[in-house]
């Protein structure tokens, strides 16, 4: 540990394009820390910014990676040498939104790989705000490179979670419940207490694994219109004495147009739909479908820091795993890393280590 002299980083220099570079270490400013990067995860934001236009805040070059755990190694003197995991949005703390209880949705929010300059996680070195770290003080033995997916893979979740009211002995449906967001929010739910958790998702081996994580039914929509998609749902309904149409909690987390029909196809009387995942496309939905169910949807959006210690003690305790949902890698391998993310197909998050 130390303060460098560079900040070697691996930037977007423009969409579709990454080239390994060095640049200064900043001046810090007061209030600010300079974090020596154990890990950061691979995102589907990540490879949203980086193969489909999707438009970040400060504009390339640019260093992408929102899901940072590493040490304090400059700044603010209470917090050198101390562990920490970086919120994946960072708030003012000052604005109107902040003051309502919704700083994670502030205008002038920190999201590294985004609106923080040029800084990301993929790199040796990240400055960022201190007044939000998160800070591990025992990790009971899981390593620190695991607690990176803790901004944004897990924290987004528990974030939507808390905003639904998930409580004992909900009723729960997640579309895309396999992913890097829908495997944490699956747990999440039954660790609340949720005595349904209905996973839906394409991959059939992923599903399988999920019932060991939480989920109580596992549906797959491989070959499956919605007919035959809500049948199945309906069957798993009356075999539990479940009701079919009342009450459930619904968690888009794919953001595709399929996803989030079959979300919607889901929203039924007083039931609340929220959308965790984000896509481009355009959904038809008859809106005044939510005045007759007296139904709700609501959009979620990162989470806010003082709910960081909450989850990461969850983590520790083994309420949440974590170990079967990482794949370690050194960040040289960042390319190969990306390509796989985008192609969906990887049964772990991809969570990149320094090897500069």
């Amino acid at each position: 540990m130390g303060v460098p002299s560079k900040i070697e980083t691996w930037q977007m220099v423009e969409p579709g394009k990454l080239q390994r570079a060095s640049i200064d270490v900043p001046e810090l400013k007061p209030g600010e820390v300079l974090v020596e990067v154990a890990a950061c995860g691979v995102c589907h934001t990540d490879v949203g910014y980086f193969y489909d236009g999707v438009p970040t805040v400060n504009k390339p070059p640019l260093t992408l990676g929102h899901e940072i755990s590493g040490v304090v190694v400059a700044g603010e003197e209470k917090l050198i040498g101390k562990e920490v995991i970086i919120p994946a949005v960072m708030p003012c703390n000052k604005c109107a939104i902040c003051a309502s209880g919704r700083g994670n949705r502030c205008l002038a929010q920190k999201m590294p790989g985004n609106s923080l300059g040029m800084y990301g996680g993929f790199s040796s070195h990240i400055p960022v705000p201190a007044e939000d770290l998160c800070v591990v003080e025992d990790r009971k033995g899981m390593p620190l490179q695991w607690l990176a997916v803790v901004a944004d893979a897990i924290t987004s979740p528990y974030q939507a979670a808390i905003k639904a009211g998930v409580k004992e002995g909900d009723l729960v449906i997640i579309t895309g419940a396999t992913g890097g967001i829908g495997t944490y929010m699956t747990q999440i739910a039954s660790a609340l207490g949720a005595k349904a958790v209905v996973a839906i998702a394409r991959n059939k081996e992923k599903l399988e694994r999920s019932l060991s994580y939480g989920a109580t039914c596992a549906i797959s929509t491989q070959d499956k219109d919605m007919k035959a998609i809500t049948a199945e749902f309906r069957d798993y309904c009356k075999a539990n004495g479940l009701p079919a149409n009342v009450g459930w909690k619904i968690f888009e987390s794919t953001g595709t147009k399929m996803g989030q029909e079959i979300a919607l196809n889901f929203l039924s009387f007083v039931g609340k739909m929220m959308v965790l995942g984000f896509g481009m496309q355009k959904v038809e939905y008859m809106i005044s479908r939510l005045m007759a169910f007296d139904a709700e949807i609501e959009g979620t959006w990162g989470c806010l820091p003082k709910y960081y210690p909450e989850v990461l003690n969850m983590v520790l305790d083994g309420k949440i795993k974590v170990e079967p949902f990482v794949d370690v890698r050194p960040m040289s391998q960042i390319a190969t890393g990306f390509e796989e993310t985008h192609a969906g197909k990887l049964m772990k998050r991809i969570v990149l280590t320094p090897d500069f």
